[in-house]
């Protein structure tokens, strides 16, 4: 009878193990508005490239002078670095124009669909299946 308790532990952590992911991660709908894009210009704060969703945080100043910090949530950093973005390109202090969609929380927060760089280059950061695409952002 040993050997059945010892296969219903490890019937329990492959259970376990394979349903981790799916609980690390959210749908777009989930957090942010499909009917709320953004569209701002600021400088980056802070950046954390890490999995399973990076994170740019930037300051904005409105057209009154008064600054606030935002932050949008890229994709995984291994799917930035497939398109070609590093961590160096968004570093602080690196101007940006982010394109996207605002959270439903209603605080300074988003998801990025593209993030356009000083040089000119765009990348299409958001790696959310069920998110709008760049096209839809841009054509707002």
């Amino acid at each position: 009878m040993k050997w059945m308790s010892f296969y219903r532990a490890s019937l329990a952590v492959v259970m376990a193990a394979t349903a981790v992911p799916t609980w690390a991660h959210h749908a777009f709908a989930a957090e942010f508005d499909a009917d709320k894009p953004i569209d701002l210009t600021g400088t980056v704060t802070r950046i954390k490239w890490v999995n399973p969703h990076s994170w740019l945080y930037f300051d904005v100043a409105d057209t009154a002078g008064k600054v606030t910090n935002w932050g949008v949530e890229f994709g995984a950093p291994n799917q930035l670095a497939r398109i070609g973005l590093t961590k160096a390109d968004v570093a602080p202090g690196t101007k940006v124009h982010i394109k996207g969609y605002l959270a439903k929380n209603g605080g300074a927060f988003g998801y990025s669909v593209t993030v356009t760089l000083p040089d000119g280059r765009t990348f299409q950061t958001g790696g959310a299946q069920d998110a709008p695409t760049a096209r839809t952002a841009a054509a707002q």
